[in-house]
């Protein structure tokens, strides 16, 4: 029997309730912002984003390209003292969608049950260096075995140096391990407190200044000894909103190809250089390698290998307490998309694979 006009009328009376939720919980769902971490400095009154984030924010592609869709692009800036603790309490809380940061972290994010997928690679990765004082007679870390160096534990190149150690058949205990950051480090090794400082390009600064001497960095190892970090989102919200995950990561590949091109090195090695790095030192950390592979945004099996090893070594170093798989870790998709969409699919090229070489 067909239902009398009154009837229908009752019938989407009842239902109205309903879609009005619905579409609450639509809006509700639907992000005011994308907020993206990113280590920045403060200079001259001003705060600037490091590397890629920099060119991201001048372009203002990603944030118009959210404006048209109602959402507002927000940064937020993470001192670089304290980078990894800040961005997996802000992953934690939700009050980040997207990180730029290392590799430690973010494995001891995801074994605490903080779920986060890598999304762009951060290129080749940054170099490490071993110093010590001019007047030292080492020239390798085995002669400083029984000796004080300076490491800053947790940090994102304590995985490189327990590969150099491992290559040498040495480990942790073989030395006594001052625990101090970057600039710390620097300081002790220039008043004589320590024989050896494991650090990044700041190395080249304690040369220049004639209190120390490098006698090992990662350009001789391996590439996937290097200090990484990448493009992290957060698990939820690249599943629940690929296609702003999407845009995220094609304004990131944007402002990878820019950089990566040799007619802007030297205007992007001069913005960098407004974080308190000399020209002459980002010069240096970068000599001798391929200029566009330097921010290669390729899944490789080096960038693989090395978070396996960042895995197991944090499992070794009780930095964490339950495994991560690392191939739910990585997530390719969108870089693959990305570089169809931007027409970038032949532009880099697979580096020659050097992950079983030893330094």
């Amino acid at each position: 029997m067909q239902a009398s006009p009154l009837t229908r009328l009752l019938r989407r009376l009842a239902l109205l309730p309903a879609a009005l939720l619905a579409a609450q919980a639509g809006a509700a769902d639907a992000p005011q912002s994308v907020r993206i971490a990113t280590v920045a400095y403060a200079n001259a009154g001003q705060i600037t984003f490091n590397g890629p984030a920099y060119v991201m924010d001048r372009d203002k592609w990603l944030e118009q390209e959210l404006a048209k869709r109602g959402v507002k692009l927000e940064w937020v800036p993470a001192a670089t003292a304290s980078v990894g603790t800040f961005v997996n309490e802000e992953f934690a809380n939700r009050r980040i969608d997207f990180a730029f940061y290392g590799d430690l972290p973010s494995i001891i994010a995801n074994a605490s049950g903080i779920p986060t997928r890598l999304i762009a690679p951060g290129g080749s990765g940054n170099n490490v260096y071993l110093v010590v004082p001019p007047g030292s007679a080492a020239t390798s870390i085995a002669d400083l075995k029984g000796k004080r160096v300076a490491l800053h534990r947790g940090r994102p190149w304590e995985l490189s140096f327990a590969k150099l150690l491992e290559a040498n058949q040495l480990d942790f205990g073989d030395f006594r391990i001052f625990n101090l950051n970057p600039q710390a480090g620097g300081a002790a090794l220039s008043a004589g407190r320590v024989d050896g400082f494991f650090t990044l390009s700041d190395a080249f600064l304690l040369e220049d200044k004639k209190v120390g001497r490098i006698i090992w960095s990662s350009k001789q190892a391996p590439r996937d000894w290097k200090m990484r970090a990448e493009l992290w989102g957060a698990s939820d919200f690249v599943a629940e909103k690929p296609e702003l995950t999407q845009l995220v990561v094609n304004a990131y590949l944007k402002a990878a190809h820019w950089t990566s091109q040799e007619e802007n090195k030297d205007t992007y090695q001069g913005y960098l250089s407004k974080s308190g790095q000399p020209l002459s030192v980002l010069q240096r950390e970068v000599e001798g390698e391929s200029w566009p592979q330097h921010f290669t945004p390729l899944y490789d099996q080096a960038l693989k290998q090395h978070y396996a090893d960042a895995i197991a070594y944090s499992r070794k170093a009780k930095l964490i307490r339950s495994d991560v798989d690392v191939n739910a870790l990585i997530e390719p998709r969108f870089v693959e998309q990305g570089l169809k969409d931007l027409q970038l699919e032949h532009y880099w090229q697979d580096a020659p694979e050097t992950v079983a070489r030893q330094p």
